[in-house]
């Protein structure tokens, strides 16, 4: 990997809701105690004696699965009881209250005073509204529900859903709370910035290197994140960075990647030049862009010329941003043809909808939607027979059909020019070089590569880079993104299992 790009997408970004003036801080959803909680006995009648509790009442237990309360059931962790305890007691319509509760033990006594805990409870005591509804059982109930990126789950549905599944009533302040599942399990409510790394395979498909979640586009968080890609890529000299001109990403940079080169996207900078010169002039942006998508120097400056001489004062607020980070033909490294914004754009794109999804869904989305695309380009990959990648085949196929009206002078054994219309260009083949630039800047034959590779003995594919080959292609997808087995499973390590996890601290707008 020589070049990636790096974005940054808000997250949650729908109206805001009531549920807002939730300031309490998250529970770290993997917290695991070191001991499981088992269900002994409980005290009954409040008298202090102790008797077996009813084993034929349904409830959610370990992994997610419908299960029962009963002795020696084991729960791995106390939040998980008490959820499947509420939720039995609102199905069997019977009220509790804790009696006795510390880290590893829970006593709890029905509400009623002759009830011996096989649900005797008188009829007049068995309402539809119960102290155990509270939001966040109420949203341990419905956060299955949010699985599906594209529903909107109103306090209404809540309301509703509760009153169909468990015949409980709730009033709307409860369902609306309800909606912060774990203090995360909400649309929008944090908001936050979407950090993206992503790069190009050998077939020019999208490949995301890492996504993270900030509170905003500030210096702390770009560091962050950039300084955790460092980690796992490392860094090199030809490494090259494009992102938009976000002061932030360039002090990340500067700080994680002080050898690599960053760019920046072209058209950020084009309506940074629209708005500073108050332009709307369509041969502004055409020259602007083809200026900076040229190859040669040559083009580049009669482009340029004529952008300039359009646009008084544009020469000096380009140069002052530097040439060699807007344009290809200036780079000091191969761009490669990543100059606009479309790879982390397509890549946001794919995640619009699951961006409103709660955090750890929203994680989890992301990681089901890679694994897709890694088996899919894993099984389109190994199927391909060509030496090269299917879409740099197709790309040789379209320049080898330009070739025909070409003309192919031989200087010596490496040297050839090629005539190609009214312009003529000088071919080294011991450098691989051409005039075009095409060639030695996206180490892919250009056309005048393959005119030659026409008339001569060369192999076209000996002139492509190797991360253009079918062999890098597959090992690209080689690895496998592993499922996730359920919570109850995972065997989490003291420091993080027992880490406080607090919500970001961002300023929450005023109004609805």
């Amino acid at each position: 990997m020589t070049c990636f790009v790096v974005h940054a997408g808000t997250v949650g970004q729908g109206e805001r809701r009531a549920e807002e003036v939730c300031t309490s801080p998250v529970e770290p959803y993997c917290n695991v105690p070191p001991i499981p909680f088992t269900v002994d006995e409980v005290d009954v009648e409040g008298s202090g004696s102790r008797g077996n509790f009813n084993r034929e009442v349904g409830i959610y237990g370990q992994g997610g699965m419908l299960g029962d309360i009963e002795e020696n059931r084991v729960f791995w962790s106390k939040k998980e009881l008490m959820t499947c305890l509420s939720i039995t007691s609102m199905r069997k319509k019977f009220q509790y209250k804790v009696f006795k509760s510390n880290t590893s033990f829970i006593v709890v006594r029905c509400m009623h005073p002759s009830c011996s805990w096989r649900h005797t409870c008188p009829t007049d005591f068995k309402t539809t509204r119960r102290r155990q509804a509270t939001s966040w059982v109420v949203g341990e109930c419905i956060k299955r529900r949010f699985i599906n990126p594209g529903r909107v789950f109103r306090p209404r549905d809540v309301m509703d859903d509760m009153k169909q599944r468990y015949g409980v009533e709730l009033n709307y302040s409860v369902a609306w709370r309800g909606r912060d599942i774990d203090a995360t399990h909400l649309k929008g409510k944090y908001r936050g910035v979407l950090f993206t790394a992503v790069c190009h395979d050998a077939n020019q498909q999208i490949f995301p290197l890492a996504i993270g979640v900030g509170d905003s586009e500030n210096d702390a968080a770009w560091t962050w994140f950039l300084k955790r890609v460092k980690d796992v890529f490392g860094e090199n000299a030809a490494l090259v960075i494009v992102s938009d001109r976000h002061r932030s990403i360039r002090s990340a940079v500067e700080e994680a990647f002080p050898r690599a080169f960053h760019g920046i996207y072209i058209y950020h900078l084009l309506n940074n030049l629209k708005t500073k010169f108050k332009s709307k002039n369509k041969e502004l942006e055409q020259h602007y862009i083809a200026a900076a998508k040229a190859y040669n120097l040559q083009e580049f400056h009669v482009l340029f010329y004529t952008l300039c001489s359009a646009v008084p004062g544009a020469k000096e607020y380009l140069e002052s941003v530097g040439l060699d980070r807007w344009t290809r033909s200036h780079a000091p490294c191969r761009r490669y043809n990543i100059m606009t914004t479309n790879i982390s754009e397509s890549f946001n794109a794919v995640l619009v909808k699951v961006r409103e999804l709660p955090i750890t869904t929203f994680v989890n989305e992301v990681r089901l939607l890679c694994q897709r695309w890694f088996q899919q380009r894993r099984t389109k990959a190994n199927g391909c027979s060509s030496r090269m990648s299917t879409d740099v085949e197709n790309k040789l196929e379209e320049r080898r059909d330009r070739t025909q009206t070409m003309d192919v002078i031989c200087a010596d054994q490496y040297t050839f020019d090629v005539v190609d219309g009214d312009r003529n260009y000088c071919i080294d083949m011991a450098l691989w070089t051409c005039t075009c630039r095409k060639f030695q800047l996206d180490q892919l034959p250009c056309d005048h590569v393959l005119a030659v590779v026409r008339k001569t003995q060369y192999d076209p594919y000996d002139l492509c880079s190797l991360y253009y080959t079918r062999e890098f292609w597959c090992e690209t997808y080689r690895g496998v993104i592993q499922p996730i087995p359920h919570i109850s499973s995972w065997v989490v390590p003291p420091p993080i299992s027992t880490f406080q996890l607090n919500p970001p601290d961002v300023r929450i707008v005023t109004g609805r």
